[in-house]
């Protein structure tokens, strides 16, 4: 690989590591955040959703960003936003101070991952697009696995402020190879950026979430919560509208068109959904419900890394060769099957015979999945949209982390007790093998190089 292709592959990892890092490494600190601030499940609940509502809202402005000013432009704005946002939410005083600055920081970490991952099929071809994709989906899902392991550490060890000023170090360094890397940024003097569509979502999002996050508390006759559920349920209505008739969408509905990408996102949507739900349960119950420390808590997931780190390039390099289909459809079921093994988990806590099985066979169901999915999605769209495709999968990603968050009391009834533990991990089964089956229906492997395409 030319030094040049391996210094764009580090920014890309770097970069958006550092957004799936803080979008995981949160979930071990959630238990010390509401000890200390106050607020319980509902203050666990914001902590993560404002942080995705912003994510998954802005980063389809991002994406377009991204495509007419340049990526290197936004990737630097996305980096320093993050840290300054990173280093308010270390200090902050309130629950609810905390909770607007992980908003802001969301914002900041929607322009980081498009801009990467667009670097990457604008600078590599071929099979090495795909090995280059292996390895940043190794390095950046390696990031959403490990978090709760460092924030164990930081939460045992030190504080669970520390947790947030963890990404401070990749942030400099990517910075620097920035510098370092003199890559011209191509820049569309006719752009335009639909503000008012991303508003429109960012609103419509966050009235859905709140009245699904404080419907437990507050009932559905509560005038604010059936008044914010309508009132988002309509703003988002009105956004998708818009992205029919306005010139320069953020979401631009034709890409749905599109056989494999369609259907990748709707296999993303289960997957992903299932992925938060299933890791924020768990590092939870391990430490309220199971007792253990912080940082055991994180551990549990190290096979689910390991795994994904080591087979993820070859997985890659596999779907390449013999297409996506089989990979896209094993993986997620896989995945289901992990997940309804956390049922063995009983009262008489054993995380070798309870909780290490689901974590080995979730492990390599999320190595058989996640390059072949990133793969197919960007692969179904020409490269230069590659900017708006990855943004409106990696929307769909965390907005579907989004919803599953915010109805996770409504999944566990209410706490996350023994018998919640066990629901979450059947609805995460349903969502995993829900993906499979939608990829298997819908996924269409490619023609091989030296094959003519269908004529139909």
């Amino acid at each position: 690989m030319p030094a040049k292709q391996r210094v764009v592959l580090w920014i890309a990892v770097l970069a958006s590591f550092v957004a799936f890092l803080d979008g995981t490494v949160v979930n071990v600190a959630l238990p010390a955040i509401s000890d200390e601030l106050g607020g319980g499940l509902t203050t666990q609940q914001w902590v993560v959703d404002a942080y995705l509502i912003t994510l998954g809202a802005l980063i389809l402005v991002a994406g377009s960003v991204s495509d007419a000013y340049g990526r290197v432009l936004v990737m630097r704005i996305g980096l320093v936003g993050f840290g300054i946002a990173s280093v308010a939410i270390a200090a902050a005083p309130t629950a609810e101070f905390l909770i607007v600055a992980r908003a802001v920081q969301g914002a900041a970490g929607a322009f980081l991952v498009p801009s990467s991952l667009a670097l990457i099929t604008s600078t590599f071809r071929g099979a090495a697009q795909g090995r280059a994709i292996g390895i940043w989906t190794a390095g950046t899902t390696g990031a959403m696995i490990a978090g709760p392991l460092i924030g164990g550490l930081f939460v045992d060890l030190l504080s669970w402020r520390l947790v947030f000023l963890i990404n401070v170090v990749p942030i400099a360094v990517t910075l620097w190879l920035l510098a370092r890397a003199h890559l011209r940024d191509e820049r569309r003097t006719d752009a335009a950026i639909d503000w008012l569509g991303a508003v429109l979502c960012t609103l419509g999002l966050g009235g859905i979430v709140f009245a699904l996050i404080e419907q437990p508390r507050l009932g559905w006759g509560s005038p604010i919560i059936w008044g914010t559920f309508a009132g988002g349920s309509i703003l988002f209505a009105l956004f998708l509208l818009r992205q029919r008739t306005v010139t320069s969408p953020i979401l631009p509905l034709e890409l749905f068109r599109v056989r494999n990408f369609w259907t990748g996102n709707v296999a993303t949507a289960f997957i992903y959904g299932a992925l938060a739900l299933n890791g924020l349960v768990v590092v939870v119950y391990l430490q309220q419900g199971a007792g253990l420390p912080a940082t055991l808590a994180g551990l549990a997931s190290l096979p689910v890394t390991l795994l994904l780190i080591l087979l993820s390039t070859r997985v890659g390099a596999l779907s390449g060769r013999w297409g996506p289909r089989l990979f896209m459809t094993l993986g997620p079921i896989v995945m289901g099957v992990g997940a309804l093994l956390l049922l063995t988990v009983s009262t008489a806590f054993s995380y070798w015979w309870q909780v290490l099985p689901s974590m080995i066979v979730m492990g390599l169901g999320l190595a058989l999945t996640v390059s072949p999915l990133t793969s197919t999605i960007l692969g179904a769209i020409e490269s230069e949209r590659s900017g708006i495709a990855s943004a409106v999968n990696n929307a769909v990603a965390r907005v579907a982390g989004l919803i599953a968050v915010a109805l996770l009391a409504v999944i566990v009834g209410g706490s996350l007790d023994l018998e919640g533990f066990h629901r979450a991990a059947i609805v995460t089964g349903v969502l995993m093998f829900a993906g499979g089956l939608v990829s298997l229906a819908g996924i269409r492997n490619p023609p091989k190089v030296d094959e003519p395409p269908p004529t139909t």
